[in-house]
């Protein structure tokens, strides 16, 4: 069975999800707090590999707690669709319906457990339609009346279109339910001889009316498939189980036994400690052992009023030697068989007990040492206590199940974040997999079609959507999306940086402008680089040298960068020829060189009038406009800021950017042929020193 889609409702903070459609492997992205684990949790508690058991104190929605405790029958949680295969075989042979329409399945559950399978494309028949009832009789008098019967059948003929007749005249535009069916089918053979004669043409046209009428009457009193006793137990044992992972049940590097036979056993623990317990109880399966039987094997000469006789010490050293051949056994496999999970290390794992203690040492062939597992990263912690759960519960007990994934590699390095989708992939060929995440290492930007947005509605409950879209001005579905556009723009950065040549700026202000002008100049035919140019934006003057360094590591060779003829940009460009670029000071360009007067911004080189339009267009409150003000020769920016003092303009933090957005988006559509020459001159001269051709 291949999961296809589902929904939740009355689920913690859920109250209806929508539909959240499923692939091999699904991401549910969205920021803290937007309910991503209440979606999951929902699946694994329908048909959990293990525990995985309803707790009304923490799964009833707390709005809904008093109705859903009194009548948890009539609530339902979770609803998924699966499509079968041979199931649908099955399922069509035991029922009569069609294999086509077996073929989808609903699984429900309700909160007092017990579930409701359902089939969206059988579509019950409870009556005939009109057309189809109406051409029936008239084909059937058409024939009757054509048929030259034997003498004997002469009232026969006449019976039978009489009879056709008045159905016909008592038809309703309704068309025919269970009883008309029925007493039209009485009304035929009450006509029909006992003992026709065989050569008979008339009675086998009749005859064949009543097997369509017959087929019509056992297709509306067929039950839904459902509706037979044995679908549900097919159904339910078909249905593949959930594996569900957090961080919380990460292993610890040293585990106190007497307390895992405890908490083995209790049923009252809290979420963090119940996960760690799942973990733990998993890990000893996979050693194959039971806690009671390590300490007990592990277990020293008690009475001490007396020394043990030489018979009691054999029988203790051979307890030991067997815990320690088991527990090097068990290391050795799981040595094995991690290694062709974990790509970031060869690692050795050895397992240990020691009295009530029971430890996991690891080591690699950089640090051959044996370091308690504790001690090693988070993320080789996560994937190992992922990696057993996983193995146990899916592997062993449960092939083909699905994996909920909350926040899988949240401690991993981006690399191995990477790596850890790209494990996914490998792992869609057995388990189906949906995992939430807020991270974008862990969104693949050619695979955004398995992604879903998390959201908090306007009502407070969560919501998820399939379209990646910012939604205009909500808040909450654009903090769900961030994540999908950082994973676009480390996928185009990543493209863009290799073979090309980059401009540093100082701000997205600048890089819009470039990017505006560039186009038209290519557009237009004025330049043509030998490398692409991109302009990545400083965020400032503080991190531009940082900026700089970095991208020098492409190559070996240091960018271009522009600076604006500012207090601020004169200060950096005097720092950067002083130091990294004290060999390459031409690189260090200043807009003063373009523009033509000092203390100079990129704003100086944008025409004047989509400058001030753009200035109008978003504040459009002040009695004076700043077109009315604006003067050509002299630095815009500070002319802005007063005119913006004088007319009790607030300019809001980033401003410049949304100028810049619009300077854009109006200049593109109007063309070069807009710009004066004498500025475009300007511009082809700047873009002349950009592209430089590699020594």
């Amino acid at each position: 069975m291949k999961l296809k889609r589902y929904q939740v409702f009355n689920f913690r903070s859920v109250k209806e999800s929508g539909w959240i459609d499923s692939d091999g492997v699904t991401a549910l992205i969205g920021v803290n707090e937007s309910g991503k684990t209440n979606l999951l949790l929902p699946l694994w508690k329908l048909n959990p590999a293990r525990e995985g058991e309803i707790q009304p104190t923490s799964d009833f929605p707390k709005r809904m707690f008093g109705e859903i405790r009194e009548n948890p029958a009539e609530y339902c949680f979770i609803t998924a669709e699966f499509e079968v295969n041979e199931l649908a075989n099955d399922l069509s042979a035991i029922t009569n319906a069609p294999r086509d329409q077996v073929s989808l399945i609903h699984v429900t559950r309700y909160f007092d457990s017990h579930y409701e399978i359902t089939f969206p494309n059988h579509r019950t028949k409870r009556s005939i339609s009109f057309d189809e009832v109406k051409i029936t009789i008239s084909d059937l008098k058409q024939a009757i009346d054509q048929i030259e019967p034997f003498k004997q059948e002469d009232s026969l003929k006449t019976l039978v279109i009489q009879a056709a007749s008045k159905m016909a005249t008592d038809l309703q535009k309704s068309g025919w339910v269970d009883e008309h069916v029925a007493n039209a089918i009485e009304t035929l053979k009450k006509l029909l001889p006992e003992n026709p004669a065989k050569t008979s043409t008339l009675v086998p046209r009749v005859s064949q009316t009543l097997e369509l009428m017959e087929s019509w009457l056992s297709e509306i009193r067929s039950p839904a498939p459902q509706e037979d006793p044995r679908v549900e137990d097919l159904v339910l044992a078909a249905l593949p189980k959930f594996v569900y992972y957090s961080n919380y049940g990460n292993l610890d590097s040293e585990i106190y036994l007497p307390h895992v036979v405890e908490n083995l056993k209790r049923e009252d623990l809290g979420a963090k400690e119940s996960a760690k317990a799942r973990t733990l109880r998993v890990l000893f399966n996979f050693v194959r052992l039971q806690p009671e039987e390590i300490l007990e094997l592990g277990q020293d000469f008690q009475d001490q009023s007396r020394s043990p006789t030489t018979a009691e010490v054999a029988i203790i050293t051979e307890k030991k030697r067997e815990r320690s051949i088991l527990l090097q056994s068990a290391g050795t496999t799981l040595t094995e068989s991690f290694k062709d999970w974990w790509k970031q290390g060869d690692y050795r794992f050895r397992f240990e007990a020691d009295g009530n203690h029971f430890r996991i040492w690891v080591s690699d062939h950089r640090r051959p040492e044996e370091v308690e597992l504790e001690s090693r990263s988070t993320g080789l912690q996560w994937f190992l206590s992922f990696y057993l759960v996983f193995l146990v519960e899916s592997q062993r007990d449960h092939q083909g199940a699905i994996l909920l994934l909350d926040e899988p590699g949240l401690s991993l390095h981006p690399l191995a974040q990477r790596d850890l989708s790209a494990f996914f992939d490998g792992l869609v060929q057995s388990n189906q997999i949906i995992y939430t995440t807020h991270s974008p290492f862990l969104v693949d930007a050619d695979r955004l079609d398995r992604v879903r947005k998390v959201f908090v509605a306007e009502d407070g409950t969560t919501k998820s959507s399939s379209n990646l879209r910012q939604s205009g001005s909500d808040v909450a579905q654009a903090g769900a999306a961030y994540a999908v556009y950082s994973a676009l723009n480390l996928s185009v950065t990543e493209s863009l940086l290799l073979g090309c040549t980059p401009v540093v700026v100082e701000g997205q202000s600048d890089q819009h402008y470039l990017t505006l002008i560039k186009a038209l100049l290519i557009g237009a035919g004025k330049i043509s680089p030998c490398r692409e140019l991109v302009f990545p934006p400083a965020g400032g003057t503080k991190t531009l040298r940082m900026t700089a360094a970095i991208l020098t590591g492409r190559d070996e060779r240091l960018p271009v960068v522009l600076l604006d003829g500012d207090e601020m940009g004169a200060r950096m460009a005097k720092e950067l020829t002083t130091s990294l670029y004290d060999s390459e000071r031409e690189k260090v360009l200043s807009t003063d060189s373009y523009a033509g007067f000092k203390g100079s911004e990129l704003e100086d080189l944008i025409p004047l009038n989509r400058f001030s339009e753009a200035i109008d267009r978003i504040f459009r409150e002040p009695e004076r406009s700043f077109s009315e003000v604006a003067k050509p020769g002299l630095p815009i920016i500070p002319q802005v800021e007063d005119w913006a003092k004088n007319e009790s303009v607030d300019l809001p933090k980033g401003w410049k950017v949304d100028v810049a957005r619009r300077v854009k988006t109006a200049t593109l559509m109007r063309g070069i042929q807009d710009v004066e020459e004498k500025l475009v001159n300007k511009w082809v001269q700047m873009f002349e020193t950009f592209d430089q051709r590699p020594d």
